[in-house]
């Protein structure tokens, strides 16, 4: 059984600590691996690393920053399908799924690879008689990232690739649950040069996660997960003098009016609602129907469902399981409440017969329809694939239940009336709007990220804002002396 170690200084790393957690094949039920979990000496002995690499590849030029980044693309392209069997195998999704994942990180890689346009600075002459002022923006120092196990390659790359890009370390800490992408993507770096050091990897649970709150060599986090955890690592890494992003959970909503395309709109919400098993921040959890369409959407929503193939990714299957045992039972739990608390089981995931082994973490789509918002099943981010149905009379109405909830991370209208799309992206308030789109991720030159409870800090992450995260602007302001500049003058300087 393989150990799966930390990387330190371009090559692998075990580490003085004793303790691992099991890595399971979703889709089998069985152990595959042991990941270490790092003491907090580990993380300080990496961190340490970062730290050592950062002047050097600082002042490393924006070509020869942009060349490995250029190279890491080609390689990432060229293996991109070795990436998705390592995500399929410990996390679950499917194969096309994996791939998908791949392409998205990939795009934010070929963002970063543009980063000398995006690191310029400003310069103005003469701001003052023969005084010129000009700003440039400079890298942070080592920086860490700590990412879920939904996305085990997608989430670390919307930020190394930048971070990298501006002139930072990195020091990834990925899910102990699904954690050999990262050791993969840490030797392809070192196969597109980047230098030893730059990027690192320490796997752990929460020992490695405080001390990379805490360890003053760290000038910034990014993190990305459950609301809780994400409020956790922003209120301890703020404390310690850190910047920080924490992209926490969501409750989205795709809101169907009575003029929208119904068969449109239900191969949206199945798409959206099961895809990836539902283990999506962005994932639809909540679908608002809009007056009296309800009984001939969910017809159509149940319909498309039920040829849903649940099973083994590896197989041609269009669903995978949940990721853990124990994540499987807490969603089947979720459709037990939901039942229990008066919701109707249109369709029962818990009953799936899946196309895999007998112990795989298996739970099929799930459709709840009149479910009423003080139930569990729509207050809580369930993350799995359990689609509610809330029905409401108006559009007013809908907008007003969106903006009640304390997520704002993503929503979706469909809609074939051009005012009323207009008024739905200007009231709502929600971080990522998708109109006739229910998955509406941004492009990589854009950012990503919510609002409300769904973010804590100020910056998104890749596009503009990701690169504004991972440097910091100095102002300078130049003038060379000649004999007329002298004297003494103690007045606060102006502007002549």
């Amino acid at each position: 059984m393989q150990t799966i170690a930390h990387w330190l200084d371009g090559k692998p790393f075990a580490g003085s600590s004793t303790a691992t957690a099991p890595v399971t094949n979703p889709a089998t039920g069985v152990v595959t691996g042991q990941v270490a979990l790092a003491s907090a000496a580990d993380v300080r002995t990496v961190v340490e690393a970062a730290a050592a690499a950062f002047p050097a590849w600082r002042d490393a030029s924006l070509a020869k920053r942009t060349q490995v980044l250029f190279r890491f693309r080609e390689l990432l392209n060229e293996r991109k399908e070795e990436l998705a069997a390592i995500i399929t195998s410990e996390h679950g999704k499917v194969l096309a799924d994996a791939m998908g994942e791949v392409s998205r990180g990939l795009e934010i890689v070929e963002f970063a690879c543009g980063i000398p346009h995006l690191l310029k600075g400003g310069y103005t002459e003469n701001a003052s008689t023969k005084v010129d002022i000009f700003s440039v923006r400079q890298a942070l120092g080592p920086v860490a990232i700590i990412s879920p196990f939904n996305f085990p390659a997608m989430v670390p790359m919307w930020f190394f690739p930048v971070a990298i890009a501006a002139g930072n370390t990195v020091v990834l800490k990925p899910s102990e649950k699904d954690p050999s992408s990262s050791l993969w993507m840490a030797e392809l770096w070192q196969e597109a040069g980047l230098p030893a050091g730059v990027f690192n990897v320490v796997q752990g649970d929460k020992v490695a996660v405080d001390e990379l709150l805490e360890n003053p060599a760290i000038k910034a986090i990014s993190f990305v997960g459950s609301t809780p955890i994400a409020k956790y690592v922003y209120v301890n890494g703020t404390a310690h003098g850190k910047r920080v992003q924490a992209l926490g959970g969501a409750k989205n909503h795709m809101v169907v009016l009575p003029d929208a395309d119904l068969d449109l709109a239900a191969d949206a919400a199945v798409n959206a609602g099961f895809g990836s098993a539902g283990e999506r921040c962005m994932a639809v959890s909540a679908l608002v129907a809009v007056g009296s369409i309800a009984d001939d959407l969910v017809a159509r929503i149940a319909e498309r469902a039920k040829t849903i193939r649940t099973g083994d990714g590896t197989r041609g299957t269009d669903m995978g399981p949940l990721v853990t045992e124990a994540h499987r039972d807490k969603v089947a739990a979720y459709i037990a409440a939901g039942e229990s608390a008066g919701a109707t089981v249109v369709l029962d995931g818990r009953t799936v017969k899946a196309d895999g082994a007998d112990d795989g973490f298996w739970l099929g789509p799930t459709i709840l329809d009149h479910v009423g918002t003080e139930m569990s099943v729509y207050t809580d981010e369930i993350f799995g694939p359990v689609l509610s149905v809330v029905r409401v009379e108006s559009y007013d109405e809908a907008l007003a239940l969106i903006n009640a909830n304390p997520y704002g991370n993503g929503t979706a209208l469909f809609t074939n009336d051009g005012g009323a799309a207009r008024r739905f992206h200007n009231e709502v308030e929600v971080g990522m709007v998708g109109i006739n789109v229910p998955i509406p991720v941004p492009m990589a030159y854009y950012s990503f990220g919510g609002w409300k409870n769904s973010l804590f800090g100020d910056s998104h992450a890749h596009g503009t804002d990701g690169v504004h995260f991972f440097t910091r602007t100095k102002a300078v302001t130049t003038r060379w002396l000649d004999p007329s500049h002298g004297g003494l003058n103690l007045g606060f300087p102006q502007n002549h």
